[in-house]
């Protein structure tokens, strides 16, 4: 059936629920997308922060890395299976490559926006140049690095699902060609249901609540 009815796409939901496929499959993906997510976010954070202070970085890796932004994270995967072979470290590479360059320039950008006075009263007031990273550009620039945090969550799981559909075994995208080479568009939608579940649930709950808890933190939350 080419549109199945909400029904049988609840049934199906049900079934994959109950003999724990589903549930197997989404935390494979959630731990995929964790790992390699958390990767791009500790080197991603400190790059942006870099570009953004050295001029010399910027003009050389900075190129670099604005090309790579427009280079879908998918064209990575044959690179990714000459280098690792048919394995998590594949995928995993898709994902740090897809999402770490978006949080690279979210974060360089609120980095160079901010006002300059601060780095010059902090140099003012003593402060060690090695803690004008820690003190004061990365709290300043703390709404800058949650937007970029936000757009490489969105990355991560593009490149993820793209991963997994072409070959990786297990996880949500398998399910997703199951269905596709068994022609069964219930498991397709369904999954596509559980997919689109966790990303709103990570947008509205986890996201949402950083953002509102830094836009009070910072006097921008409307009153």
């Amino acid at each position: 059936m080419l549109f199945p009815s909400p029904w049988r796409v609840a049934q199906t939901l049900g079934s994959d629920f109950r003999d724990g496929s589903l549930v197997r499959a989404t935390a494979i993906s959630l731990r995929r997308v964790l790992l390699g997510y958390s990767i791009s976010l500790l080197v991603g954070v400190p790059l942006g922060i870099v570009l953004a202070r050295n001029k010399l970085v910027e003009d050389t890796l900075g190129a670099l890395v604005s090309a790579f932004q427009s280079l879908p994270s998918i064209c990575w995967l044959p690179l990714a299976l000459l280098w690792f072979g048919l394995n998590d470290r594949a995928i995993l590479f898709v994902i740090v490559a897809g999402s770490l360059v978006s949080i690279a320039i979210a974060v360089q950008d609120g980095v160079k926006n901010l006002p300059p006075s601060y780095v010059k009263a902090a140099l003012t007031m003593g402060t060690p140049n090695w803690r004008i990273y820690t003190q004061v550009l990365l709290p300043a620039s703390l709404p800058s690095v949650l937007t970029g945090a936000k757009l490489g969550w969105g990355y991560a799981w593009r490149a993820l699902m793209s991963g997994e559909l072409l070959f990786v075994s297990l996880g949500l995208g398998q399910m997703l060609m199951q269905g596709r080479e068994l022609a069964d568009m219930s498991q397709v939608i369904a999954v596509m249901a559980v997919i689109m579940a966790l990303g709103l649930f990570t947008d509205r709950v986890i996201f949402g609540s950083l953002e509102r808890h830094v836009r009070r933190r910072w006097g921008l939350a409307q009153t």
